[in-house]
């Protein structure tokens, strides 16, 4: 049995399905994922559900359904406008493509779970009784923390490639061990997942780095080797050694494992996303750009070379063009941050109204606690925040376009270059009204109407 939890929305829906197929004579259980939630005592959001019921049957039983993976047995029933996966039990033949297997037969549950990844994901539960079927052990595996296969790595391997990196993530998020059976048959497979499309390695990367346990996750991936094969940019950041003064932690690599370790768990948003790949990333010229003399250890143009890097590196991975631009400007912004107290007041209003900020200061406070742990710059940054008001940052024009033709000026260039220079004389609260706006234009430009 499982221990109770407080019922949410999308789980009383997938009830509701169960419940209904055993009605019109079908077995049907929970699945997966959401099972080993409950048994380790968390909430899910996710309920994958899998039955006797063919697919055309699923379909007649419920109002709103999409033939998803129909030819796999798959069908997605929608219920208060979320989907769910209904899937036959089924058998699988040889899988020809790393992916898919040539061809599905239907089957018993019991044959359904052998077809599956791995243990702590093999196990069925029914939501109606709480009861739970284990045919692999799976809830032991649990127990002891541990990712096992279900049946052969090899072979569950060679169904799909990309379950060398879920094994990783699933280590990571759960923090569980990975069997040695596994993590040896990862090391000698590990070039197979370039056959796995950039989209699927992309998702299981960006779970890595917002479920939890990430240096877990990237440490397990140097291990195995699987690092080197996705991401050679960032294995090369072993050894790159830097000034210990500011980075009494070691190398780059290690650098950039403390930064993961200190991610927070919070899940998979646009930002959180975004924010994970900064760090991974935001070093990453350093491994190219590395000079030592006799004044010490340098790294001139890291900043530059791992922009570039980490654009190849997004577009590899497929990322939005909106994800691409925010991690390269987090990237191209994090050194910034150790002259903001010397920045006039209108460099650093700036400065603190970039878009997105909230993620370039944390990055910087945790670039900073992974390395020396000085936090001044991010306190006075933060203080800043604290006493400049929207206004302030974003302080209304006092003179438009309209107004500065009015005075004589024609169209064209000299309008906006004359607008950028009120701002700029707003930030620096050297003018407050329109008055004091003329006249700081008719003595610049030395034009009047």
């Amino acid at each position: 049995m499982i221990p109770a939890m407080k019922v949410n929305k999308k789980r009383l829906d997938a009830e509701g399905i169960v419940r209904h197929l055993k009605a019109s004579g079908h077995e049907a259980y929970f699945v997966g994922g959401c099972v080993r939630d409950f048994i380790l005592g968390k909430d899910s959001n996710d309920f994958d559900i899998v039955t006797s019921a063919l697919p055309d049957q699923i379909v007649r039983l419920f109002s709103k359904t999409v033939l998803t993976g129909a030819q796999f047995g798959v069908v997605t029933v929608i219920v208060n406008h979320h989907p769910y996966e209904v899937a036959t039990f089924r058998s699988d033949d040889i899988y020809e493509d790393g992916r898919h297997p040539s061809k599905v037969h239907y089957s018993s549950a019991k044959e359904d779970i052998f077809r599956r990844d791995f243990t702590v994901n093999g196990l069925l539960m029914d939501p109606t009784d709480g009861k739970i079927l284990d045919y692999v052990n799976g809830h032991t595996d649990i127990e002891n923390k541990i990712i096992r296969t279900i049946g052969s790595p090899d072979s569950r391997f060679n169904e799909d490639y990309l379950r060398m990196l879920r094994a990783i993530r699933f280590a990571a998020n759960l923090r569980f061990e990975i069997d040695a059976e596994i993590k040896y048959s990862i090391q000698r497979h590990a070039p197979k997942i370039k056959q796995i499309s950039a989209e699927r390695v992309r998702d299981e990367l960006n779970k890595i780095l917002t479920r939890g346990g990430s240096r877990i996750g990237f440490e397990l991936m140097s291990e195995t080797n699987i690092l080197k094969e996705i991401l050679p940019e960032v294995d090369q950041l072993k050894g790159v050694h830097q000034p210990p003064r500011f980075h009494p932690e070691g190398d780059v690599w290690q650098h950039t494992l403390n930064m993961l370790d200190l991610l927070p768990q919070s899940g998979e948003s646009e930002k959180n996303i975004c924010l994970g790949w900064g760090v991974l990333l935001h070093d990453v010229g350093k491994a190219l750009t590395r000079s030592e003399d006799e004044k010490g250890v340098h790294f001139y143009g890291h900043v530059q070379k791992g922009e570039a890097i980490a654009d190849n590196v997004m577009q590899r991975f497929r990322f939005s063009k909106t994800q691409r631009e925010t991690v390269l400007n987090l990237i191209r912004q994090h050194m910034v941050f150790m002259n903001v107290q010397k920045m006039r007041p209108a460099r650093i209003k700036r400065f603190l109204r970039m878009p997105d900020f909230d993620l370039h200061l944390e990055l910087h406070r945790l670039d900073c606690l992974a390395s020396h742990g000085m936090l001044d710059h991010y306190d006075f940054c933060r203080e800043q925040l604290r006493n400049l008001d929207e206004e302030a940052l974003h302080p209304p024009r006092l003179l438009n376009g309209h107004d500065l033709m009015a005075m004589g000026f024609a169209p064209g260039k000299v309008i906006g270059e004359i607008l950028l220079a009120l701002e700029e004389e707003q930030l620096e609260e050297r003018i407050k009204t329109p008055e004091d706006a003329r006249n700081f234009v008719i003595a610049k430009w030395k034009e009047k109407p």
